[in-house]
């Protein structure tokens, strides 16, 4: 069947009810009398969940979010997708919008007015009966007026508070009072398995309810935080309203799905509430967040890496990196640390540590435990004040008195041309030791090491030239590992790679 998906095509659902039931029910049982079957249909139903209390309880308190941007010189009718389907793409699936005509004035001729158009769609819910309303940063996302429609029809102008797109969360104002707020659930009560429903506005379809159960928890997407994973229906226009568990109490707030086809596909995430109220609250006290950081890149660091180091299981930060002069640097992290614990917690996985840096207050003087070396060490840092992101670039080295050595047997195994590092070239890099590599091939160029790598350990131990190499090469060729683990720098970052010994 092809679709429209600017007119969306109908098919009546009591065909869809009567073909499922004929498929479902056995040849003799299409032969029973109504009466018959009714105690059968009751007792199939029982034990089922009934969400009719939690839409009047909350529905009330879910409202639908309209925005529109002022542009002097207006689309003209294109005909190629409307809003809705706009923020389905921009938002949901991360592709660019088909190329749209636009109206350009002619020379000489007078400028045009400006005009409101529609920017897009989305939910929210109050979180405060004097009309806070909480929603999605996307959902805001260039508009110049927003207009937030109550589920009794009242439509308000509201003022945008505050919106933090690192989490996505933003809070609106608007000016009423005596509202119904939603009630704010505990995530940590949240199980997998559990039943949920989500109320919003798909398509501008207004107080459209859709259920499901939690499919996982601490879902790491990439993103700042972790989200609650489930298979509650969720389309163009549910972003920003609330998910909310069997006790009516709100436990996230619905965000995005995930699809290779362009529908939905029965995986979507919602922030979790308690995230959102924790950044809701600095929104609404200065209008932004502040977070807190350290000044390092990370990486997550893999099992065969974990148990060549000796650390046992991979958990913690891999530090690939340490910017001079911040809070880390101050406190004597190096890169290749691994960070295990951050203020009394444990770091599970390398996206643990923003997020417990973030959520510190700056100027805290925090404890933090790296393992180096086969040892664990314990270090005390002051926790500065989250900067813009910056991105970090390596430049070409550009000496002219590099001269590559040429390797001895051990390192020649390995597929490795080196060459010492010039005084020039240490303080270019910001490093003390290690030895440049020129080329690689066979065992080292499949280990991922490539021309302006720069090895800095060798199995733990520190490498200062080409001579301390060839050492550690030949120790970790006579020894009964079947890997060698080198440190690598490459662009000022660094990362353990293992090279695989040839026997």
């Amino acid at each position: 069947m092809m679709l429209n998906l600017n007119k969306p095509t109908l098919v009546s659902v009591s065909a869809q009810m009567l073909l499922g039931v004929a498929l479902a029910l056995p040849v003799a049982a299409l032969g029973q009398s109504d009466s018959g079957s009714a105690g059968g249909s009751v007792v199939a139903a029982r034990g089922l969940p009934d969400f009719t209390d939690l839409v009047d309880l909350v529905g009330p308190s879910v409202v639908n979010i309209r925005t529109t941007q002022r542009l002097s010189h207006p689309d003209v009718g294109d005909g190629l997708m409307d809003e809705d389907m706009q923020e389905f793409f921009r938002r949901f699936f991360g592709v660019p919008l088909p190329n749209r005509p636009r109206r350009t004035p002619q020379p000489g001729a007078r400028p045009l007015p400006e005009q409101e158009v529609p920017r897009g769609v989305g939910s929210g819910f109050i979180i405060s009966p004097d009309g806070f309303v909480m929603t999605n940063a996307h959902v805001l996302d260039g508009a110049d007026e927003v207009i937030v429609t109550l589920a009794d029809k009242r439509e308000f102008k509201a003022r945008i508070v505050g919106a933090d797109k690192r989490t996505d969360v933003a809070v609106l104002k608007i000016e009423a009072a005596g509202l119904s707020a939603v009630r704010v659930g505990d995530v940590n009560r949240l199980r997998v398995g559990e039943w949920v429903m989500a109320i919003g506005s798909p398509f501008e379809l207004q107080n459209t309810v859709t259920a499901g159960i939690v499919s996982a928890k601490q879902r790491d997407t990439g993103e700042y935080l972790p989200f609650i994973q489930t298979d509650v229906a969720v389309n163009p226009g549910n972003s920003g309203g609330p998910l909310i568990n069997m006790r009516g109490e709100v436990v996230g707030i619905n965000s995005h799905i995930y699809s290779r086809s362009g529908g939905f596909m029965g995986i979507s995430f919602a922030i979790p509430i308690d995230e959102a109220m924790r950044v809701s609250a600095q929104l609404r006290v200065s209008g932004h967040v502040t977070r807190g950081r350290i000044g390092v890149q990370i990486a997550e660091i893999s099992r065969e890496v974990a148990e060549s180091i000796g650390l046992g299981k991979p958990q913690g930060a891999l530090v690939r990196g340490v910017d001079p002069g911040s809070p880390a640097d101050k406190a004597g992290v190096e890169a290749g640390d691994i960070i295990t614990r951050f203020d009394g917690h444990v770091i599970d996985k390398a996206s643990d540590l923003p997020r417990l840096v973030g959520n510190t207050k700056p100027g805290t003087r925090s404890a933090i435990t790296v393992f180096r070396r086969s040892q664990s060490r314990e270090l005390s840092i002051t926790v500065a004040e989250m900067e813009a992101d910056q991105t970090a670039s390596g430049k070409p080295n550009t000496d002219g008195d590099r001269q590559p050595q040429k390797a001895a047997t051990a390192i020649q195994a390995l597929g490795l041309t080196v060459s010492n590092l010039t005084e020039s070239q240490k303080k270019e890099l910001k490093i003390k030791h290690g030895v440049r590599v020129e080329a690689a091939a066979d065992a080292s160029a499949r280990a991922g090491l490539r021309a302006g790598d720069v090895i800095l350990s060798v199995d733990n131990t520190e490498i200062a030239n080409v001579r301390e190499l060839e050492a550690a090469a030949a120790k970790a060729d006579r020894s009964k590992s079947a890997n060698m683990l080198v440190l690598v720098q490459r662009d000022k970052l660094v990362q353990y790679m293992l090279i695989r010994l040839v026997r």
